[in-house]
This record gives C-alpha cells, sequence and structure tokens, in this order.
C-alpha cells in the first residue's frame, strides 16, 4: 500500500493546507497522528493542547475505521491551518476533516463523541460522495510574544 502526501501554502493568508491519505488500518493511524501534532505547533499551542488534539483525531479516525478492514479502503485527512498575526497578538484556526470507509454514519453519542466535544472547539459528521466524515476545529490566541495563549490562562 502507498501513503498520499499534499501539501498547499498560501503565505498572503497565513494557511497551509496538508492532504494526507493512508490505508485504513490501524496500523497507520500513527502517521496521521503524527501529522496532527507537527501541524498543530504552527498555532504555538501548548503540549496540553497539541495532546488534546492527537487524541481527538485518533478518535475520529478508529470512528471511521470499519471494523471489518477492506483492504483498497483510505483514511482521508485534510488539515487546514490559518494563522493570523497582528498588534493585538497572534490568531489560529486548525480545520480537520477526516474521511473513511465506515458504511454506516457513526453514532454522535457515548464516550468517543462525549471525549471529542471535550477536546476541541466544534465536532461535526456526515456522509458525502468521498465517504463517512467527520470534522473538528481548535481556536488558538496568542496575546503576548510568549505564545501563551487562551489554552494556558483556562488551564491556570
Amino acid at each position: 500500500m502507498a501513503l498520499s502526501l499534499g501539501i498547499d501554502r498560501h503565505v498572503d493568508r497565513g494557511e497551509d493546507v496538508i492532504d494526507l491519505r493512508v490505508p485504513a488500518d490501524p496500523a497507520y493511524l500513527a502517521v496521521i497522528r503524527t501529522a496532527m501534532v507537527g501541524v498543530a505547533t504552527r498555532l504555538d499551542l501548548t503540549l496540553d493542547e497539541i495532546e488534546d488534539l492527537r487524541i481527538a483525531v485518533d478518535e475520529a479516525c478508529a470512528l471511521l475505521i470499519d471494523q471489518h478492514h477492506q483492504p483498497d479502503s483510505w483514511l482521508h485527512a485534510l488539515f487546514r491551518v490559518d494563522v493570523d498575526t497582528d498588534q493585538r497578538g497572534r490568531e489560529g484556526r486548525l480545520d480537520v476533516r477526516i474521511t473513511g470507509p465506515r458504511s454506516d454514519r457513526p453514532l454522535q453519542e457515548g464516550h468517543p463523541w462525549m471525549l471529542l466535544r471535550a477536546l476541541v472547539d466544534e465536532v461535526s459528521s456526515g456522509m458525502d460522495a468521498t465517504g463517512r466524515w467527520i470534522a473538528l476545529t481548535h481556536r488558538s490566541d496568542s496575546t503576548g510574544p510568549t505564545g501563551s495563549g487562551a489554552g494556558e490562562a483556562a488551564r491556570a
């Protein structure tokens, strides 16, 4: 099986788009988790916030993998990072959309969904021509040069 990676950068808007496709096999979830950590560092997040996002992406992937693995099925992760810096500080937004081969819609209840809602600012799911998907959004803002953002203030 092959992995697929695409990167698109819009310097004028401070936006990066990373498009990653891996086999829908639990053995490849580490690739998506590692990409999540790398992308999250662009927002100057705390280690706790990065770990929360890593866990959220892992849960979303697990929900989208069909229990009966099919050899030619894929997980598609699209990461969109938007960073805006001005005189007031630095604001950022990370959107992650993961599409998987699961044939039924994941229930939006139970422990996995409670966990997702607790770890990110927004979570949604649906189905389209590309398959079942889960979308996650995290927003951050840094108010000073040290990168201390809202996440640290909320934890203090």
